[in-house]
């Protein structure tokens, strides 16, 4: 058995060309069972940190690991089997294929990491059923909500019972009950032991979702806190100083 965070980046850094830093010495962890919300304005650097935990992208120094696998090591292929075998991604605008039905959309992952049809099929069912979207598995996407269409989001980026779900403005593109329904979701999740790291901008989806928030600015860790369960928060580390110039 092993302590090991789930995310463990150190001293992370990415620049781009020869402006200043998109990420700046970022040194943060995020243990397994956690639901953490990363904040902060367009530019703070959000989309960068998701890219590289994600490994669609490189940091130019420092390291990034995830459960185990130094992420910043891997090669092209290796960054996709990664993804497919240990990353749940849900965006902000779904990204699902309109020609495919529900299931098929939910069953892509499991049929691109070599699951047999029927097993893959098997288990989008019981994805659709846990998520109560079971009775749209044949409905084509675009004849559902929003709502619908991000639960369906959801089941997809579980197929392959990923270690990490990272979830980039989940709720962005929804009406306020839609919104709620996906934040009860996320909530449900992560009381089953889903390890879940939320990226958004807004303040009070992260607190009604995370117990944890960081706060990214220029690039840089500015707060990290953790809800102390009776309505006042505590750091749980010193942030890192940012760099005189930096932007995200």
């Amino acid at each position: 058995m092993t302590n090991a965070p789930m995310i463990d980046l150190r001293d992370t850094t990415k620049t781009y060309d020869d402006g200043p830093p998109a990420l700046a010495g970022v040194t943060l962890s995020v243990a397994a069972g956690e639901c953490v919300a990363i904040l902060g304005h367009s530019g703070s650097g959000k989309s960068t940190l998701l890219n590289l935990i994600a490994g669609l992208d490189k940091p130019s120094s420092g390291t990034v690991t995830v459960d185990g696998t130094r992420v910043d090591q891997l090669g092209e292929a290796d960054s996709a089997k990664y993804r497919r075998a240990s990353i749940g991604m849900v965006f902000q605008f779904f990204n699902l294929l309109d020609d495919l039905t529900v299931l098929d959309n939910v069953m892509v992952p499991a049929q691109l990491a070599g699951m047999g049809r029927r097993e893959a099929r098997r288990r989008a069912v019981e994805l659709l059923g846990s998520l109560d979207i079971d009775r749209h598995a044949q409905a084509y996407p675009q004849r559902l909500s929003g709502g619908q269409r991000q639960r369906v989001a959801v089941a997809r980026a579980l197929m392959n019972e990923p270690a990490l779900l990272l979830a980039d403005e989940p709720t962005g593109a929804l009406d306020s009950s839609s919104a709620e329904d996906v934040r009860r979701l996320l909530l449900e999740l992560n009381a089953d032991g889903q390890t879940i790291l939320l990226v958004t901008h807004d303040v009070q989806l992260a607190a009604s979702t995370a117990r944890r928030t960081i706060e990214l600015v220029d690039g840089a860790v500015e707060r990290d806190v953790v809800d102390d369960g009776i309505g006042t928060g505590q750091a749980a580390r010193t942030p890192r100083t940012r760099p005189a110039g930096a932007v995200g």
